[in-house]
């Protein structure tokens, strides 16, 4: 009997240090590869969030350099783009009376998003992709934004569902969200 005990606390000794030894600088190394990751993804979601506000247009060569930056850190992605678009409306006591206008406008904003912004990047014909009518073009004043997320599971959150014996549900460890207002029409 106390030989029992004795090989089982062993055992249970042993199967700790392989653990320790092992298994956690791996979760912490993949943890370490997910940092790198999002540090990736907010430089190239920055970088071309920045170049299309500037520039206020995108691209498809700057859309597929985009997600060659995102593809390189061996994750997927989904990428959400918004493009919120700035009218003018008049106001007016009665809408019928065209003198009734009240020396004021609202402003409100068009919302135009990803599948719209990517119909006109990659149309279904042979344009070339520097041909100046596949450009998606915005104006000075608009607004827009790209949200890049994961979808796959990362190494960090296979191990951390292994180890504690669970599912996350939820397999974004890396997101970015970014934009702001359109500076510029260089076009």
């Amino acid at each position: 009997m106390i030989t029992l005990e004795f090989s089982l606390s062993k055992t249970l000794g042993v199967l700790i240090a392989l653990i320790l030894m092992f298994a956690y600088p791996l979760y912490q190394q993949a943890q370490r590869q997910d940092t790198l990751s999002q540090i990736v993804v907010h430089s190239a979601v920055t970088e071309f969030v920045d170049a299309a506000r500037t520039k206020g247009y995108i691209t498809p060569v700057m859309y597929t350099d985009l997600t060659r930056k995102l593809g390189a850190t061996g994750n997927q992605y989904d990428i959400k783009m918004e493009h919120l678009h700035k009218k003018y409306h008049p106001v007016y006591t009665d809408p019928a009376d065209p003198t009734s206008f009240k020396n004021s406008f609202a402003t409100y904003f068009d919302g135009h998003y990803t599948d719209e912004i990517m119909k006109r990047l990659f149309p279904d014909n042979a344009l070339g992709l520097e041909d100046n009518n596949r450009r998606y073009l915005m104006a000075e004043g608009d607004f827009f934004t790209v949200k890049a997320k994961n979808i796959n599971r990362t190494m960090a959150t296979v191990l951390q569902d292994f180890f504690l014996n669970g599912n996350t549900g939820d397999n974004t460890r890396i997101y970015m969200p970014y934009g702001g207002m359109v500076l510029n029409e260089d076009y």
